[in-house]
């Protein structure tokens, strides 16, 4: 049973093997061109891409959700809306702040009125984006001292945006859970 199994895969291999021989080649096609090499800060580039991405996406969803919703929680040992954009907040802080080498702000209370809270989100974001700015592909492997030790600031700044696009998973669930379409669904 076992060799007649291994003879018609064998068969199989040698008849698509040779049927594929027989094919003209397909015509390349040259309307979308490979992108060109990238020439200056490739890596840092992609960090700053994928991290772009994912602030537009927070930043929509803060405000798309209501005023009185940022209190919503699915469950009651689940953190609210409010509380998982300050956790944003609070994240890229000591991240991007590490790399600027700034001092940590304050941080507005969960209970605290969606104005309140999307202003220190967008301060944070204002961090991060200078952090971004200054990532060269001839720094990235730069040691930094954070709260968790050294780290490089590529390392950072890919688990900055990482750790962001975990966090607007749970925003667009929330979202969902209110009937609002989370940005990234748009059409």
């Amino acid at each position: 049973m076992q060799n007649s199994r291994i003879a018609l895969a064998a068969l199989f291999f040698i008849y698509s093997a040779t049927t594929l021989a027989q094919q003209p080649a397909a015509p390349m096609s040259h309307a979308t061109p490979p992108p060109p090499p990238c020439a200056d800060n490739c890596i840092a580039n992609e960090a700053l891409g994928n991290y772009t991405r994912v602030k537009a996406n927070i930043l929509k969803s803060a405000d798309k959700m209501p005023a009185e919703d940022y209190s919503f929680k699915p469950e009651p040992d689940i953190r609210t809306f409010a509380r998982v954009l300050n956790h944003v907040t609070e994240a890229q802080d000591r991240v991007c702040g590490a790399v600027n080498g700034s001092k940590l702000p304050a941080m507005p209370p969960e209970t605290a009125d969606k104005v309140t809270i999307v202003a220190a989100l967008k301060a944070s974001f204002d961090e991060c984006d200078k952090a971004y700015a200054s990532t060269t592909d001839a720094n990235i492997a730069e040691m930094l001292q954070t709260f968790m030790g050294k780290r490089s600031r590529i390392g950072l700044l890919w688990g900055n945006a990482s750790h962001d696009n975990e966090q607007y998973a749970t925003l667009a669930l929330y979202l969902r859970l209110k009937g609002i379409v989370p940005p990234s669904s748009e059409k």
